[in-house]
């Protein structure tokens, strides 16, 4: 080996390696030079420009957000600190229906998710006019695009409470067809919501054609997850089928308090569909969910705090039954009066949570909101806290089994290349944490607050945050996966 080949830009010493396999850790050194790993092992005889002390600390590869709405704060908040303070390298984007293009408009009933902000510029009619902008002007992490349906439909259609119709249809498959040349990774849905609450299967079906000549996913919140969720399972799997297209389903969960323990039928279901195709499921370790703020959900719900109120500002963070209280209105009064809003709803059983992370093919997906005043703890806290709480504390499953379904899982199943692993060749993306210290910080009473625990993360050989603070460095990159391969 010779002198140059000794050299690297940092090298981690006597680290806990887990290498986001799920296979046993290993103490040793890891050595990075510009933006790839190119050693591991025994590195005794490496000199580097940085040497970074790993003893009592495990070195992972940087963990995948697999589901964020985090489109417009890619550009307009680019430190991306709810992410990198938690040891998130990779954000997956335009989930549930919704992204910041192509948008030809901008309806009022997209902006209510926080995707958009009110006198906010960051969409785009071109797919990769968005994809530019993200390059020209990179976030501290890499950012993997999805186009949601909701949007297209709002770009085709003059009217959303309606199935659209076939000239629009076609609209719809080849704007998706330019933005999965342009990059785009597949299609997301969301028939739970009023923007796409109308669309029939046919219609996610013959917009989806174009997914399998790019080898592109589909990606669903279902149309229920309530009463109706073993139907609303069946629709996506039949749309994957038709689309011949992997199906990612959202965020899983058994909704409302009659539906509680119904995740060992879920997943039962889920387990005998991929016998037949590709199906997975991402989860967020919480029993409460939140989304606009919706009479459908408020009386599902044993509690509901309001995220934020276009109409009532000062709202954000209040028990909506305590504000019916004060106005002497009922529930679906208050909500009314609150509107646009968004809010929390407490509306999963902690079983089901446990039940459904356990499952081997679960990744993590925060799907927090970046731009809520009063956001959803999981926007700051979802990873640490399956790794302190529900992997430390509970004993849900090993570390190394739970950094694999924040790396290796995600990374193989969106294609992302030479991501999600510690081995030579792999790009450097890295989170080094205490694994006695890691905990979510972040509460329903005070959400935005950084978790403990996180000592050091790298995106593609830079160092982004360090010791609880962000260094400033934007490295991230626009990953493609199989879409634009």
């Amino acid at each position: 080996m010779t002198t140059t080949a000794m050299r690297a830009d940092i090298v981690f010493r006597g680290a806990r390696l887990i290498d986001g396999t799920g296979g046993p850790s290993q103490s040793g050194d890891l050595a990075v030079v510009d933006e790839r790993i190119v050693a591991i092992g025994d590195l005794r005889g490496w000199q580097a420009s940085l040497e970074i002390d790993g003893r009592g600390r495990a070195l992972a590869p940087g963990f995948i957000d697999s589901h964020t709405h985090d489109d417009r704060a890619l550009l307009s908040a680019p430190l991306m600190k709810p992410k990198v303070s938690q040891g998130v390298t990779t954000v997956v984007v335009g989930n549930c229906g919704l992204s910041v293009a192509p948008l030809r408009g901008k309806p009022p009933n997209l902006a209510e998710f926080g995707v958009f902000g009110e006198g906010d510029d960051h969409w785009f009619a071109d797919f990769g006019d968005y994809i530019r902008a993200l390059k020209k002007d990179p976030p501290a992490t890499n950012a993997a695009c999805l186009v949601g349906h909701s949007t297209l439909r709002a770009s085709a259609m003059e009217s959303l409470d309606r199935p659209a119709n076939d000239s629009e249809i076609a609209a719809m498959r080849e704007e998706l067809g330019r933005a999965l040349e342009a990059g785009a990774m597949g299609l997301s849905t969301c028939m739970a919501d009023d923007a796409a609450r109308e669309a029939p299967t046919a219609e996610i079906e013959a917009i989806g054609e174009v997914l399998a000549a790019h080898r592109a996913f589909y990606c669903t919140h279902l149309r229920n997850e309530a009463n109706t969720v073993i139907e609303a399972l069946e629709e996506a799997f039949v749309i994957g089928q038709s689309c011949h297209a992997p199906v990612q389903v959202a965020h899983h969960k058994c909704a409302g308090m009659q539906n509680f323990g119904r995740s060992r039928e879920t997943l039962a279901l889920l387990d005998r569909a991929r016998l037949k195709q590709d199906v997975a499921i991402d989860a967020y370790p919480y029993a409460a969910a939140a989304t606009v703020l919706h009479p459908d959900y408020i009386h599902d719900a044993t509690r509901t705090i309001v995220a934020w109120s276009g109409a009532v500002p000062a709202a954000a963070g209040r028990d909506l039954a305590e504000l019916a209280a004060e106005w002497k209105c009922s529930l679906d009064e208050a909500s009314d009066r609150l509107q646009p809003a968004s809010a929390i709803y407490f509306m999963m059983d902690e079983a089901d949570v446990r039940r459904i992370l356990s499952d081997p093919h679960t990744m993590i997906g925060s799907d927090g909101l970046q731009h809520d005043p009063h956001p959803h703890p999981r926007l700051w806290g979802a990873f640490a806290r399956v790794l302190g709480h529900y992997t430390r504390d509970v004993g849900l499953f090993t570390l190394e089994e739970a950094v694999r379904r924040m790396t290796g899982l995600p990374a193989s199943r969106f294609g992302f290349v030479d991501r999600g692993h510690l081995r030579p060749g792999a790009f450097a993306d890295l989170v080094m944490f205490d694994p006695d210290r890691i905990l979510d910080k972040s509460t329903f009473e005070k959400p935005v607050q950084a978790c403990a625990g996180i000592d050091l993360v790298v995106v593609n050989g830079q160092i982004v945050f360090r010791d609880g603070n962000h260094t400033g460095t934007r490295p991230g990159m626009v990953l493609t996966g199989a879409a634009a391969a």
